[in-house]
């Protein structure tokens, strides 16, 4: 049993080696015979006395009786709250997740086999503590912002129509896992399988500093489910994401600068499938970028949608006119074709997902595809980071 706890304490010591930003824990103890546990609450991510007083200001604010008066004011204070709310919550279970390891090795240093439930813990641990870094390396300006994805197959017909498909569900199903929610604004399926372009957004705390990364083209390379013959195919879609902007950042867009076209809404059928022409597509003249909404049964909220949109891609437009020095948007706007992915998705002649800018590499797709994502969004924000300081 001793060996196996020196294992443990390398491994919960290892949470805490210098460099690591997100070191909120560290126990030691002199020898595998000496259980001595110690742990340190770090107050690089949280200044819990801080974020209570903040709480308090935010409350104070609240508690006016003219508060929702002013909505888009209001819902940036709740949202605030929020946000305090959800850090002190954390501050709370790092804590109690500590003193339970603390715990264990009582237990450990009293002779009682706790192997196997300290690895869990410390498991358990390291997961949390790598969220809470991913968190503090979002400091962008539109980082804790919704986002408002978009999604196109490219080279490859039905193939990569199937794949654009295939990565909108991946997406959902990571929004799904983070607890966010998704709105779907717009649809347009292919013909035969698969879907043509569709627009989304993901409501969520960071949701789009955790997605910047994503922006560019996807590879997927696989046996073809539509190939009598049963050959490899490979297929690209691209995704790009922009952050959804409020009514607090001004975008001037002008009425003769649009061309709005109705149409009838298309879909997979039912209840989706409106019999008036509702759906609407914006143009703006100027950039040339179109947005389209027909979800919603109202032409009305669609066209107010479809504007919150083209509010949102105006203001990421303008922002990399800004920054052309960087690379962001415009330059995951390749053909999206052979030799511009970001990633590569391979499910035959062998199974791996690997990001071709962080080198992340994991050997289970089906575990990707059903959204686990957190692996290749951390190693881009890290890889980031360490470019920034470089």
């Amino acid at each position: 049993m001793l060996g196996s706890a020196e294992e443990l304490h390398a491994a919960s010591d290892s949470l805490c080696r210098p460099g690591n930003a997100n070191s909120c824990l560290r126990i030691s103890n002199a020898n595998t015979r000496s259980y001595a546990p110690r742990s340190t609450i770090c107050g690089s991510i949280f200044d819990a006395p801080r974020l209570r007083e903040q709480l308090a200001e935010v409350e104070k604010k609240a508690s006016d009786p003219n508060f929702w008066s002013n909505q888009e004011q209001s819902q940036q204070v709740m949202r605030e709250r929020k946000r305090i709310e959800a850090a002190l919550a954390s501050e709370s279970d790092l804590a109690r997740r500590t003193q339970d390891i603390e715990a264990y090795f009582e237990l450990a240093r009293e002779g009682e086999s706790v192997d196997q439930e300290l690895r869990g813990e410390i498991d358990s641990l390291r997961e949390v503590v790598e969220k809470l870094e991913t968190k503090t390396l979002l400091a962008g300006e539109n980082d804790a912002r919704n986002a408002i994805m978009t999604i196109h197959p490219g080279a490859g017909g039905t193939e990569s129509q199937d794949w654009a498909e295939m990565l909108m569900r991946m997406y959902l199903r990571w929004a799904e896992r983070e607890g966010f929610e998704t709105v779907l604004n717009d649809y347009q399926a292919a013909e035969e399988a698969g879907i043509k372009s569709a627009t989304f957004t993901i409501n969520g705390e960071y949701a789009f500093g955790l997605l910047t990364g994503e922006i560019g083209v996807h590879r997927l390379v696989r046996i073809s489910p539509f190939d009598q013959a049963k050959r490899r195919h490979t297929s690209f879609a691209s995704v790009f994401v922009s952050p959804e902007i409020d009514e607090s950042i001004e975008i001037d867009i002008k009425e003769p600068d649009l061309k709005i076209d109705t149409y009838r809404s298309g879909g997979a059928g039912g209840q989706h499938v409106n019999t008036t022409d509702s759906a609407v597509r914006i143009t703006h003249i100027p950039t040339g970028i179109v947005v389209s909404c027909q979800n919603e049964r109202s032409q009305h909220k669609n066209r107010e949608r479809a504007m919150k949109i083209l509010r949102s891609k105006l203001y990421e437009y303008e922002l990399e006119k800004k920054r052309a020095e960087t690379k962001k948007l415009e330059d995951s706007k390749l053909d999206i074709d052979f030799g511009s992915q970001i990633r590569s998705y391979v499910l035959a002649p062998y199974r791996l997902v690997k990001d071709v800018r962080s080198k992340v590499e994991v050997g289970d797709p089906d575990r990707v595809l059903d959204g686990d994502l957190t692996p290749f969004i951390r190693g881009y924000l890290l890889m980031r980071r360490e470019a920034g300081n470089s």
